[in-house]
């Protein structure tokens, strides 16, 4: 399978999975409600990496995978590294990983696309007549 072939199914893959994500996120918003002045002040870095930033990512990632993949993953990223400051452990489960996977997929496939070389770059198959 040509590796254009595989960008392209990664990157369908990784839209699929980010729609789901969204919705898991935005489902457990609106179940839990978002109150705003009951929610510590500390609490609002927290929110801000995940859900917010991841979400923003994903979102950024359907037009610019490689950006929004990475904007996902580093906050991520920083989401975990700041609950192992506030809390001494990191979040229990994969949960958060889970839904922020299709950040990793889109990067794959923004890597995938960057390797095989489009038609523009590809040498013309056009003959010359050398004179």
């Amino acid at each position: 399978m040509p590796a254009t072939s595989v960008a392209l199914i990664a990157r369908w893959v990784a839209r699929v999975g980010s729609i789901f994500s969204l919705l898991t996120v935005f489902a457990f918003a609106v179940g839990e409600g978002i109150t705003g002045p009951q929610i510590p002040p500390e609490e609002w870095v927290g929110l801000a990496f995940f859900p917010v930033g991841v979400c923003v990512g994903l979102l950024l990632a359907w037009f610019r995978e490689a950006s929004g993949g990475a904007l996902a993953l580093a906050c991520l990223i920083a989401f975990y590294a700041w609950n192992l400051l506030r809390s001494g452990h990191l979040p229990r489960g994969p949960f958060f990983f889970l839904l922020a996977a299709p950040a990793l997929i889109f990067l794959m496939s923004a890597y995938l696309a960057r390797k095989t070389p489009s038609v523009e770059t590809q040498p013309s198959r056009q003959t010359t007549m050398p004179f």
